[in-house]
């Protein structure tokens, strides 16, 4: 088969694409062809070496994909070859077939294509689960969400507004907050013109937000956690900006508010379950039409470099996918 190939640590340019040898599932194991693998931020941190757990190369980008079972292993139940799936695999998914626990296969519906389903566990898994079991999110608050334009933020502007929320989205230019707003934003801030904390609390009547969704860290962190509202809480998603901002604690007493980490991955492998019930209303919101990830752009394998590089320089709105069986 062919991979794209992680095989120094490094930016975009270190990616190679190669011929392996195929993968044999074990006991509990499947093979998936794939067709549709979303890319994310952290991958231009993993293959860098500066993701928050390091794996050593040769390594393929790419952690969400989508497809169909080629193989399975002894032991397995529930699941057929042909089966269409999607599976959260945590690396090595630039390839033509991959390798995976049984137990991370979740089962896809006619009417969720492959692309579309390639884009749910990381940054619409996050949203969920950062939304609804971290700040439980209440119909009717108000969510900020910096960074709104990229996968994770447009993820969470989709996933408030589903949870019946006003959203304020926050992003660097006036084009990449006309995709916000197509995609349900109610209010927008350009933080690269405008004062971030004295928007937000115009936007409020100067309550602040009840919930900041924050992908972006750096220099904006600060400004809107000090408009946050009483007992509100400050989502801490990511850190896009390349700075982990320090934050002055007098903030969280004065405001009697929560800075609350997000760190999706290890839920999922905490919590098996609850992100399996996760991704599954994910699923049920874009097959009833309610939801629809919004594709930046599709990249065969032989371009996985030139996708990781719109990521990196922040060219990409939503989710960028690699379509391993296109030439």
């Amino acid at each position: 088969m062919r991979a794209a190939l992680c095989k120094q640590f490094g930016g975009p340019e270190v990616i190679t694409v190669e011929t392996i040898e195929d993968p044999k599932p074990g006991d509990d194991e499947a093979v998936i062809k794939v067709s549709a693998v979303a890319l994310n931020f952290l991958d231009t941190l993993m293959i860098r070496g500066k993701y928050q757990y390091k794996i050593e190369p040769p390594f393929s980008p790419g952690v969400e994909v989508a497809g169909t079972i080629a193989e399975l292993g002894s032991g397995v139940t529930g699941f057929s070859v042909g089966d269409r799936v999607l599976a959260f695999i945590r690396m090595n998914g630039c390839r033509e077939l991959v390798l995976t626990k049984a137990s991370e296969l979740i089962a896809l519906p006619d009417g969720v294509d492959d692309k579309a389903a390639s884009c749910f566990t990381v940054t619409y898994g996050t949203a969920v689960h950062a939304l609804g079991n971290r700040a439980k999110l209440q119909a009717g608050e108000t969510v900020a969400v910096l960074g709104a334009s990229g996968g994770a933020g447009l993820a969470a502007v989709e996933i408030a507004k589903l949870m019946d929320a006003r959203v304020i989205a926050a992003a660097s230019s006036a084009e990449k907050l006309e995709v916000c707003k197509a995609h349900g934003a109610d209010e927008v801030i350009n933080y690269k013109d405008e004062d971030l904390k004295e928007q937000l609390k115009a936007l409020t009547g100067g309550k602040g937000a009840d919930v900041i969704y924050d992908c972006v860290g750096g220099p904006y962190s600060e400004p809107a956690l000090r408009a946050t509202a009483w007992e509100g809480r400050f989502l801490v998603v990511g850190f896009a900006a390349g700075e982990i901002p320090k934050i002055p604690l007098n903030l969280l007493l004065l405001k009697g508010c929560a800075m609350v980490g997000v760190f999706w991955g290890e839920f999922a492998t905490r919590d098996p379950a609850g992100h399996r019930r996760n991704i599954e209303q994910v699923i049920e919101w874009c097959a009833s039409g309610k939801l629809k990830p919004h594709i930046d752009a599709t990249y065969s394998l032989d371009q996985t470099r030139d996708a990781l590089e719109a990521i990196d320089q922040r060219r990409a709105t939503g989710k960028v996918i690699v379509l391993p069986q296109t030439a």
